[in-house]
């Protein structure tokens, strides 16, 4: 069976607003596509996703159904852009939705996101980066995802500046290395888990 990836696309712009976090993301996929990985999309701010921390707020919470999606991946891509430093607030709420599974089991018995491979691409305009892939993978990573080698990518444009990723007419090299390396290795760390589960605890 092909693996399968989901991108959850955390910019805070709905569709069909043009996106650099969406365009990166996209580029992460078409890398894990050319390893054989069946890959889906969500931008998460067109879901009526709730604040919480429950697999489902009740009243139309939009979560379950991309719970669902996260469920049945194996490589799980967060991509987020940079505000203020900061991952964006729709990560951070994503992130506070997965923390549920922390209390969620498989019909093995280990936690539903064991298994499941982190990936992190983050976009913008100021410096700050290394840091919001730093503390998403420790994020997901706490709710039981595993990061691969160089598990993250990313683009960075002048501080204060104007130019967005998604306006560039070449991609930079450095970022178009690090989208392959990051696919490869999710691609491998996740056919090594499907061979060879993490006990139960």
């Amino acid at each position: 069976m092909p693996l399968n990836a989901l991108a959850l696309v955390c910019t805070l712009k709905p569709s069909p607003a043009e996106s650099s976090t969406e365009v990166l993301a996209r580029e992460v996929l078409a890398e894990l596509a050319d390893h054989g990985v069946t890959c889906d999309l969500v931008r998460v701010v067109d879901h009526d996703v709730r604040f919480g921390v429950s697999t489902d707020e009740g009243d139309g919470d939009g979560w379950p159904a991309i719970r669902r999606k996260v469920l049945d991946a194996d490589i799980v891509l967060l991509a987020t852009p940079i505000w203020m430093g900061q991952p964006a607030s729709v990560a951070k709420m994503t992130l506070e939705r997965l923390d549920a599974e922390l209390s969620e089991t498989d019909a093995g018995g280990r936690p539903t996101m064991y298994g499941k491979v982190a990936m992190v691409a983050v976009v913008g305009n100021e410096d700050g980066a290394h840091r919001v892939v730093a503390d998403t993978l420790q994020a997901l990573n706490d709710v039981g995802l595993s990061a691969a080698a160089a598990a993250g990518t990313y683009w960075v444009g002048e501080a204060m500046g104007s130019t967005d990723y998604k306006d560039l007419d070449k991609r930079p090299e450095k970022t178009r290395a690090a989208t392959r390396t990051a696919a490869v290795n999710a691609v491998h760390l996740a056919r090594l888990l499907r061979d060879a589960a993490y006990p139960k605890s």
